[in-house]
């Protein structure tokens, strides 16, 4: 039997982005002049069909599709995400010199989405044959072993932080790489020295996009007087940088989170949605569900995020099999990660990275690869019941 609590946090969450993407489309459907219904229909929409791809992926024995279905979300948007940038401007818009959506009619899809559920079903299919049975090595041996992961991630980060300016992605999945490898029983010197790489890497990508540095100083002129006041003045004085005006999207998303009080301003009636926070219905949706609802409805999401990254590692804890155990980790990684670095950012925490709520955000590329994701986890969770089989027989010889 599928985990039944996993699935109903999903569709609470679910049910809630189709509300949400009507309330807060308001300003939206007015300036383009969309129908009343446009972002709650097309959100309904995906939300209907991530529910049927969860429905028939759980449906499914996992010994034969797990893998079968893994590697073709691997190969094919991989090889998407390359091939997407020499398509035709009539399928593929640059968008400030970064191609990230291939438009197909009526609809789009993000290609990094699905690729993102590809790349922790590869790490885990590839962790447990290749990783988990080596015991105590070498900093130099761990080193050897982890390249050819670094080589693939590598290409990864080319196509979708260089090409598709999006650094906000290479970070969630930076991230779920280097957890997911410590996990295999890797040493801390390794997980240590892997950090200080991703993190060299990490300020390399800023330096060499203007674009990224601007955000990046004048989120930190708005910070630094509550960071330097506790270093010493010879610090101060060279990490102090001119003071800028904070920036309008920071500015209005904590006075949106403010205006929410406790209790919201109720369904419908947020001030800050109209016109004054910058796609609020996507990457700021947290900043306009706090609003209309408050601090107990944000409570309530973040309560029902916990619970589902809760299952996710409620069900790695009980299957049986290496890799089905690194990939429900995985998107627990996934999910955790991205709301961390979204909720950061309009928070004013960390400089804003344009990066969905799993589940929560309106669009549809982010609804079916989430539940692909889900999908493929609650189709791992039957394994459980058979664990539990055969551990009360082990237990229990006749």
């Amino acid at each position: 039997m599928i985990d039944k609590q996993l699935l109903s946090g999903i569709i609470v969450l679910m049910t809630l982005s189709i509300i949400m993407s009507y309330s807060l489309t308001t300003y939206t459907v007015l300036f383009f002049h969309y129908a009343d219904f446009h972002f709650f229909i097309r959100q309904t929409v995906s939300v209907a069909l991530g529910l049927f791809v969860i429905f028939v992926m759980s449906k499914l024995n996992p010994d034969i599709w797990f893998s079968r279905i893994g590697f073709a979300i691997f190969y094919s948007f991989f090889l998407l995400m390359i091939v997407m940038q020499f398509l035709p401007s009539s399928m593929v818009e640059a968008v400030g010199g970064a191609k990230r959506w291939i438009h197909l009619g009526p609809a789009s899809i993000a290609p990094v989405e699905f690729f993102k559920v590809g790349f922790i079903f590869f790490l885990a299919w590839s962790f447990s044959r290749k990783l988990l049975h080596k015991g105590k090595q070498s900093l130099v041996a761990e080193i050897k072993m982890f390249l050819p992961y670094l080589f693939i991630f590598g290409i990864a980060v080319v196509l979708i932080a260089i090409l598709q300016k999006d650094l906000g992605q290479v970070v969630v999945l930076a991230g779920t790489l280097a957890i997911l490898f410590a996990l295999t029983g890797r040493s801390m010197k390794f997980f240590v020295l892997l950090t200080l790489l991703g993190f060299a890497a990490f300020v390399g990508l800023i330096a060499m996009a203007p674009h990224r540095m601007k955000r990046l100083l004048s989120w930190w002129s708005t910070v630094q007087d509550s960071i330097l006041s506790v270093l010493p003045f010879e610090a101060v004085q060279s990490l102090q940088v001119e003071a800028t005006k904070e920036p309008y999207q920071i500015s209005n998303s904590l006075n949106a989170i403010q205006n929410g009080g406790f209790f919201g301003q109720g369904l419908g009636n947020g001030q800050f949605k109209l016109g004054y926070v910058s796609e609020v219905h996507t990457d700021f949706v947290l900043a306009g569900l706090t609003e209309e609802l408050g601090f107990f409805g944000l409570l309530f999401v973040v309560s029902t995020f916990l619970f589902i990254i809760f299952r996710l590692n409620k069900i790695a804890a009980t299957v049986k099999e290496p890799s089905y155990y690194l990939f429900s980790v995985g998107v627990a990684l996934l999910i955790s990660l991205t709301l961390i670095i979204n909720s950061y950012g309009i928070s004013g925490i960390t400089p804003i990275k344009g990066i969905a709520v799993p589940f929560l955000s309106y669009g549809g590329s982010q609804i079916l690869a989430n539940c692909l994701a889900i999908g493929m986890v609650l189709m791992i969770s039957k394994t459980a019941d058979r664990t539990k089989h055969e551990n009360t027989a082990l237990s229990n010889p006749k």
